[in-house]
């Protein structure tokens, strides 16, 4: 069909489809430097988060339900998902309609966060009619609010048919909220202890978990201010003091966070431990590091009697586990793409949640695909199409496909998006806690 009919089509069928929302997607402007020959529309949910739509002129029926990252604290706006598009363009290039959400709200909340995504799916369902097949695709913590949302926010309808037939889950956050932040809850503690100036002496003090005082927000100049006056990372390494060197390399050592992504977990553990403490938890911590054992710092015994100390509540780790924590309770296809050197979400999440599913019975439904890159938000092009083509099959009635079968797949995508293939077939992980202090 082409793009005016399909178009004449479509608004056709919002006269009254749209249960979900609260402004029916209309015609808009598409993303500025997004593929050619797409057809955008643009609208909001009945809980007033922001809906992109994107059809390609080569659409084969299939969907993906883009689940982004973070989570953004930035206010949500009519754009905030274009970035998303444009990052994996290569989905509607090669053929797939697109629905992403802003969410309803900024910040954390894993559950509501996937309502959001079932409201941008069916949203797209009664924009584009029923796709051949429709698939979630979760990036970063978009990855485990997908994960979260294949086990509860995806029942069979009375036709047997299930919102999503398979899921991707890139770079993801999938080991669980209550134990995914343990190395940013060490951090914290480690650099309390080493520098003490994150609250400094002069300011109120608070449970280092509960990120920061209510209300209170901290910039990245400021942080990082902080943060470089204790450890010199804004020095050449050989005019740093020996103070500022022994610092750096205790707070490694404690935290198991490489030097150079420590500035961002330990903004994470700021402004979104404070979002969940204050937002979800009633000033309440969920997170804590009272029976860790440190070990590989310049003086552990010293280091050990004077780090802080948390325990956390019982009730605000219940209630973060509920809204966030993976069972294995699902019952589609699960392809996992990671790098192995990503040190913002490390590999052992990957481990973490192929443990969890075996013990649920349901690791059948599961393959993993481990790349030999460091980048988070976005490894080599060619990979997102091939994994999602190979899960597409699989999803379809063919074989489970091996880490080999997506590395020739992606070796042909190459031609149209040019990029390494740098997959490790044989790669395994290891356990959770060999890269996270255990608790």
């Amino acid at each position: 069909m082409n793009p005016g009919r399909w178009l004449a089509a479509a608004l056709l069928l919002l006269g009254g489809a749209l249960a979900e929302a609260a402004e029916a997607p209309r015609p808009a402007r598409c993303p500025t430097g997004a593929p050619t020959g797409l057809v955008c529309l643009r609208g909001q949910d009945a809980n007033g988060a922001h809906i992109l739509l994107a059809r390609p002129a080569n659409w084969h029926g299939g969907l993906v339900t883009q689940v982004f990252g973070g989570p953004r604290l930035a206010p949500i706006r009519a754009d905030t998902t274009d970035e998303d598009l444009l990052r994996f363009a290569e989905y509607v290039a090669e053929g797939w309609a697109w629905t992403s959400t802003s969410r309803r709200r900024p910040g954390f909340g894993i559950r509501a966060a996937g309502e959001d995504a079932l409201n941008a799916r069916r949203i797209a369902e009664a924009s584009f009619g029923t796709p051949r097949l429709a698939v979630i695709h979760g990036q970063s913590w978009g990855g485990g609010i997908a994960a979260r949302a294949i086990e509860t926010l995806n029942a069979p309808d009375a036709t047997g048919r299930r919102p999503w037939q398979a899921a991707l889950l890139t770079s993801g956050v999938l080991a669980g909220p209550t134990r995914a932040y343990d190395m940013r809850v060490d951090l914290r503690a480690a650099f309390q202890a080493i520098c003490g100036t994150h609250p400094r002496p002069e300011e109120p003090q608070y449970t280092l978990t509960l990120g920061l005082p209510r209300g209170v927000r901290m910039g990245w100049t400021e942080m990082m201010a902080r943060y470089t006056a204790c450890t010199g990372s804004d020095l050449a390494q050989a005019t740093r003091s020996t103070a500022q060197r022994r610092a750096l390399a205790d707070l490694v050592a404690a935290s198991r966070i490489p030097a150079w992504s420590i500035p961002t977990h330990l903004a994470w553990s700021t402004n979104v431990f404070a979002d969940i403490a204050w937002g979800l938890m009633d000033g309440r911590s969920a997170f804590g590091n009272a029976h860790v054992r440190y070990q590989g710092t310049s003086d552990d015994a010293a280091f050990n009697a004077r780090v802080p100390r948390i325990a956390a509540d019982p009730d605000a780790v219940a209630r973060l586990a509920e809204d966030g924590d993976p069972t294995g309770a699902i019952a589609i296809p699960v392809l996992t793409l990671h790098g192995i050197e990503d040190a913002t979400v490390f590999v052992e999440h990957a481990a973490a949640y192929r443990a969890t599913l075996e013990a649920a019975g349901t690791a059948h439904l599961l393959q993993q695909v481990f790349v030999d890159e460091e980048a988070h938000n976005k490894m080599s092009p060619p990979l997102y199409p091939a994994a999602l083509a190979a899960l597409a099959d699989w999803a379809q009635g063919g074989p489970r496909p091996s880490a080999e079968a997506v590395r020739q797949r992606c070796e042909a995508a190459r031609a149209r998006h040019p990029g390494t293939c740098r997959i490790r077939p044989g790669y395994v992980p290891q356990a959770w806690t060999a890269r996270v202090n255990p608790r």
